[in-house]
């Protein structure tokens, strides 16, 4: 496995996100070549280009509330490119990734991994500078 980066989101990369706070089982979707579930407190979030859904504990650990349904990912993140193509276990099911595509963790130790296309990856996160 290569080396882990970390980065941070960059300024104006904010979410609509509205949280499924209703008596549900919750729902699954088809999404990044798998099967999503969503649960019953997840977040439903819309980043101008796609809708999909976050475990309620990632969401309460990695974003802040900018103003009523606007959310900021404050928390920083760990990444790699990938040599070839898989696929990842999310919290909210499988992700599929191609060559050159950022797999992406939430937690230091790689814990919440998901995964995201180089073009989209690199137009919202930068990396942060090591002191």
């Amino acid at each position: 496995m290569s080396r882990m980066t970390q980065y941070r989101k960059r300024p104006g990369t904010e979410v609509v996100a509205v949280q499924l706070n209703v008596d549900t089982a919750g729902f699954e979707y088809e999404k990044w070549g798998g099967t999503q579930r969503c649960k019953r407190g997840d977040w439903i979030v819309d980043d101008g280009e796609e809708t999909y859904t976050v475990d309620a504990g990632s969401f309460a650990r990695t974003y802040a509330q900018v103003e009523h349904g606007l959310y900021r990912k404050t928390s920083t993140v760990w990444a790699r490119r990938v040599q070839d193509a898989g696929s990842v276990a999310t919290k909210e099911g499988t992700t599929n990734y191609q060559r050159g595509d950022y797999l992406v963790c939430n937690e230091p130790d790689g814990g919440d991994w998901y995964a995201i296309s180089k073009e989209k990856f690199e137009a919202i996160y930068e990396p942060v500078e090591q002191e």
